[in-house]
């Protein structure tokens, strides 16, 4: 390559990647910070062509182009984009709920994957370990913005319901697809995976498990009367502080301890089909405010479909129940579900596994009690008592994977199975209505349910 060309290429990089100073750390460095999450993330992602940005005269200009090249335009999910602004005019003009609710949706998908692509670009500028724990915290903001203005609203119930949805769709649906399809497209090939990640994974969800089925004991074991109310709110909320320390410790190993565990299978696969870590195309900046703005855009659009989610069900003729376990986590979590299926077709599990069971344990662990913790601080009465129904559907989909994933091989018929298991589930919640005899009363600006069985 003659002088000019080099010139020009390097043109095209100083900018955003000295916009910060020096990266800190090498290449294997970099690599560190990544997720299962990330890399399955990357695979909707596609080269930006930057030639006509490069003929841009002005620093600043061609900075800013390159930008959008890299944030808008740099993923496979770009023409979603117009549903951002098409959701925006159909609430401000009065268009149906449904179809503001539809648009919204369709404008999260695009969302949710970019938030991945920006806190990659930022993690590159820190450390490994804080690049790691920016990646973790950040990988279910939708759920997480979507549970906060639920809460706002005081609609505990589909707060509870989409983030049930979430972890049933990663466990079942997305784990499901990934094994079935991979043992579809690999039936000569011995399909194995690092039963390591698998088993801390499973572990932190048993615990998960647990914290969710002790408020529902102590209920049914109870008297139901308004006293035994308190003891079950404080034994949620206690059961929240526990997750949320079991989650911190599970980053400290992930990250810290026994961050090879987690790295292993990672430089193995970047080795095979050269999915080596690239440079940051943009800066430090320039990535967190793009990271602002996308997370604004997603607080939103997540404030539509919380509107939108009861008129749309009335609508459709499909319960909320339906619609906030089933609809929503498949929409708002296709981008990493995508990933997951196509890792699987190239016989990645591990990346497979390590997304679908890691998003799991980061809603379980994290999201959930986090989200309690949020309404105490709000005054708000949310516990981990998500009824009868919802936690035997999780309890036997925690189960069925443990079985699942106990021998470290997989073949297409564990992945029918997990996806007839979620078929099932989902025709349940599908033909289920909330019962008329459960009202809500507002007291004090706080929304609690009396359910009129027990004679509150």
């Amino acid at each position: 390559m003659c002088e000019c060309g080099k010139e020009k290429m390097a043109s095209l990089q100083e900018p955003w990647l000295l916009e910060n100073g020096n990266l800190k750390g090498s290449s294997k460095e970099i690599r560190h910070g990544r997720t299962a999450h990330n890399m399955s993330s990357s695979s909707l992602r596609k080269k930006s062509d930057l030639t006509l940005v490069s003929k841009v005269r002005y620093g600043r200009l061609r900075q800013f182009l390159t930008n959008i090249q890299e944030v808008i335009l740099g993923t496979k999910l770009s023409v979603l984009f117009p549903a951002i602004p098409l959701a925006v005019v159909a609430e401000c003009h009065g268009f149906g709920r449904p179809w503001v609710f539809a648009l919204s949706l369709l404008g999260l998908i695009p969302l949710a994957e970019r938030v991945s692509f920006l806190t990659e670009q930022i993690a590159c500028y820190t450390s490994p370990a804080v690049g790691g724990l920016l990646n973790a915290t950040c990988g279910n903001a939708t759920e997480l913005i979507i549970a906060i203005f639920a809460l706002s609203q005081y609609k505990i119930e589909l707060v509870k319901y989409s983030l049930l949805g979430s972890i049933l769709s990663n466990l079942l649906l997305v784990l499901g697809t990934s094994l079935f399809c991979g043992g579809i497209a690999n039936l000569r090939k011995e399909q194995k995976y690092d039963r390591r990640q698998a088993d801390v994974n499973s572990l932190l969800l048993l615990l998960g498990l647990l914290c969710h089925s002790l408020p529902l004991l102590f209920r049914m074991t109870g008297e139901f009367t308004a006293v035994t109310a308190d003891p079950t709110l404080q034994l949620s909320r206690a059961s929240s502080i526990v997750m949320l320390i079991a989650y911190l410790s599970y980053l400290i190993f992930q990250l810290l301890t026994h961050r090879q565990l987690f790295e292993a299978q990672e430089e193995s696969e970047d080795d095979e089909d050269g999915l080596s870590e690239e440079a940051p195309v943009i800066g430090f900046w320039s990535g967190l405010i793009w990271l602002v703005g996308m997370t604004a855009a997603i607080s939103l659009l997540s404030e539509y479909v919380v509107e939108t989610i009861e008129d749309v069900s009335g609508s459709w003729g499909i319960s909320v129940s339906f619609i906030s376990i089933i609809l929503l986590p498949i929409v708002g979590n296709a981008p990493e579900h995508a990933g997951a299926i196509i890792f699987a077709f190239k016989n990645k599990l591990d990346i497979s596994l390590g997304v679908a069971l890691g998003s799991a344990t980061q809603v379980s662990m994290f999201v959930v009690p986090l989200s309690v913790i949020v309404a105490w601080i709000m005054g708000i009465k949310m516990d981990l008592n998500f009824s009868l129904l919802e936690t035997g559907s999780l309890a036997l989909s925690t189960v069925a994977i443990a079985f699942t994933l106990q021998d470290g091989t997989s073949h297409y018929m564990k992945g029918l199975i997990l996806l007839l298991l979620y078929i099932v589930i989902g025709t349940c919640f599908f033909v289920s209505t909330t019962p008329p005899n459960q009202v809500n009363i507002t007291n004090s600006g706080t929304k609690i349910t009396i359910d009129t069985i027990f004679g509150t």
